[in-house]
């Protein structure tokens, strides 16, 4: 690779991995250390590619996307699964507080099936229109608005605190500072 290019390439990672971060946390349910892997494995395979691709952040996100469809897919030949919190630590906590409702989002989010929890991730902590979610899933605008709907029926059911107006409008998303991008 260039020295042009080597230097692009590490000015994006120090500009935009704190919110590339932030969108692996989501897409690996809540699991950190997953996270950062999925976005180490996204920067390697743009970094070998930096020069030829024109939308480095897009390129970043779909490779981060893919990558975690097919641990998805592997994930299901597991005999155990693993959860952000113990059930133990769920009882006695106040609904009322910000942090407890996104232990109980982080929760929610993890029951969900994987093309809803992919849905829900680009469509509201995202922020993408339905036909770019599409687009990425390689499915209808029909289908995201149909799965949008019904993922967000369970999450009202499974976290009744939510309200009517959904995750994205009541809890902030999470700030990260993310490690040193390892060369």
């Amino acid at each position: 690779m260039e020295a042009s290019s080597h230097d692009e390439f590490r000015e994006f990672v120090a500009m935009r991995s704190t919110a590339l971060l932030r969108l692996a946390v989501l897409l690996t349910g809540g699991d950190r250390h997953a996270a950062e892997d999925l976005l180490q494995i996204a920067l390697m395979k743009a970094y070998g590619r930096w020069a030829r691709i024109e939308q480095h952040e897009a390129y970043v996100r779909q490779v981060m996307y893919r990558q975690q469809v097919n641990r998805w897919r592997l994930r299901r030949h597991r005999a155990e699964t693993t959860v952000p919190v113990l059930p133990e630590s769920e009882t006695g906590t106040d609904a009322g507080s910000e942090s407890e409702l996104r232990i109980a989002l982080w929760a929610a989010l993890g029951r969900l099936s994987k093309r809803q929890r992919a849905v829900v991730v680009l469509r509201y902590f995202e922020d993408l229109p339905e036909a770019e979610v599409a687009a990425l899933l390689g499915c209808p605008v029909g289908t995201v608005r149909s799965t949008a709907h019904r993922s967000l029926a369970k999450l009202r059911a499974l976290v009744p605190e939510l309200g009517p107006e959904g995750p994205a409008e009541r809890v902030r998303p999470l700030s990260y500072t993310p490690k040193e991008v390892q060369r």
